[in-house]
């Protein structure tokens, strides 16, 4: 603008030159006709007398510089709102450079400079959102909080559309503050507003498996599978461990019934995986459900062998027990070098009450390998015959080979 100003009389005197030669010209030409020709013109008392060449040399000159002066009067009129435009364009054009310094200040670990800078500049941005979240990341990174709650409010106050992207940056600032609580209180408003927003069901993972609500994460699962809020693998995993979890509170509780509904709406996929399983059995077991899921023990260990399971097999008190010792004797069949399954069989044969049995079955499974349990029982066996000495040996055997596993652990962990 300055620059056109400048400039200004130099075009006017430049065109008033070109004009003047033009009217020079026109009258140059009417007198080459051999008279300068004769205008009359009159207007009450008062006439004006003139040649025609200069008559119309004037009113070339007059007319340009009316419409000039028309002109200029224009530019000046309108020069205060361009001068104001010119003004909001400077100070957009700093704003803009300001919000490039802020995230490159941010990026670099300027925290102070980069709230600085973005909020000086925020009322004259075109994206003032951009700096005060920008702003309010900043200032959480510092440490001020206040700060950051302030930028917020301003954010949502500048761009009331924009809830959503305010209100997940707030969740997000206040997850990385283990300010989990308010971050959750954010996101449940989120959620009411858009169901399906994967941004914002993703931060509700976070926060639930911060915080340790599984039970809220088991209810969330399924809109985070719809909506393809994680990979498949990352899904997968995310249920075991709930589904894993779950079980194992469930198992506190000793309620039977509510460890089968768990276990009801477990995934199969996660049912077969090791170690899940026993988990259910063992927490039945203990609320006292142990015949309840005896066929399931057994179907489950007839269709993928286990030793958990099967030492868990042994434990079970069942309501027939000769049922259950024909069972595991079944699957001796298969499995006839099996140390664990030869200790149940004698476990098992000890409560039946058949002695010849059980001590055959201990014996085979202390010669296939031997163990703290085979030698414990086979010692309560002995002590019941009244034969205190080999009792004693039985059970002084077992300890040996317990304290030489725990020499073995603590070997490793060093």
């Amino acid at each position: 603008m300055k620059k056109k100003l400048y400039y200004y009389p130099v075009y006017f005197l430049v065109l008033l030159a070109i004009v003047s030669g033009i009217a020079y010209t026109v009258s140059y030409w009417i007198e080459s006709f051999g008279s300068p020709g004769y205008v009359l013109m009159g207007i009450g008392q008062w006439s004006l007398e003139t040649s025609l060449s200069f008559f119309t040399a004037a009113q070339i000159v007059i007319f340009f510089l009316g419409y000039y002066f028309f002109r200029t009067l224009g530019v000046l009129v309108r020069l205060p709102s361009r001068m104001k435009l010119r003004g909001k364009n400077i100070k957009f054009n700093r704003s803009q450079e300001a919000l490039i310094a802020g995230l490159v200040d941010s990026a670099e670990g300027n925290w102070e400079k980069a709230e600085s800078v973005l909020i000086k500049h925020a009322s004259h941005s075109g994206a003032p959102l951009l700096h005060y979240l920008t702003a309010a990341r900043a200032a959480q990174s510092r440490g001020a909080f206040d700060k950051r709650d302030e930028y917020l409010q301003k954010a949502s106050a500048q761009a009331p559309d924009s809830s959503v992207a305010v209100g997940l940056t707030q969740a997000e600032l206040h997850l990385s503050g283990n300010q989990f609580d308010q971050a959750l209180e954010t996101l449940k408003k989120l959620q009411s507003i858009n169901p399906s927003h994967a941004s914002v069901l993703k931060l509700l993972h976070q926060a639930y498996k911060h915080m340790g609500d599984w039970e809220a994460l088991r209810s969330l699962l399924p809109s985070l599978h719809t909506n393809k809020v994680l990979m498949e693998a990352e899904i997968k995993l995310l249920e075991t461990e709930t589904f894993s979890t779950l079980l194992k509170q469930k198992a506190e509780t000793a309620n039977a019934q509510t460890i089968r509904e768990l276990w009801l709406e477990i995934p199969n996929y996660i049912k077969k995986m090791p170690g899940i399983s026993a988990i259910f059995f063992a927490a039945m077991m203990n609320a006292g459900s142990g015949a309840d899921i005896e066929e399931e023990l057994a179907t489950a260990l007839s269709t993928s062998w286990d030793q958990t399971l099967l030492a868990l097999y042994g434990t079970l008190e069942g309501a027939n027990i000769a049922k259950q010792l024909e069972m595991a004797e079944r699957w001796l069949s298969v499995h006839p070098q099996d140390a664990v399954l030869l200790a149940v069989l004698g476990k098992l044969s000890y409560r039946s009450g058949d002695v010849e049995k059980t001590e055959g079955y201990l014996l085979k499974s202390i010669a296939v390998e031997p163990t703290v349990q085979a030698y414990q029982l086979l010692g309560d066996l002995r002590y019941a015959q009244g034969d205190a000495d080999q009792a004693s040996q039985c059970f002084k055997s077992g300890l040996e080979i317990a304290s030489n596993e725990i020499v073995s652990r603590i070997d490793s962990i060093s």
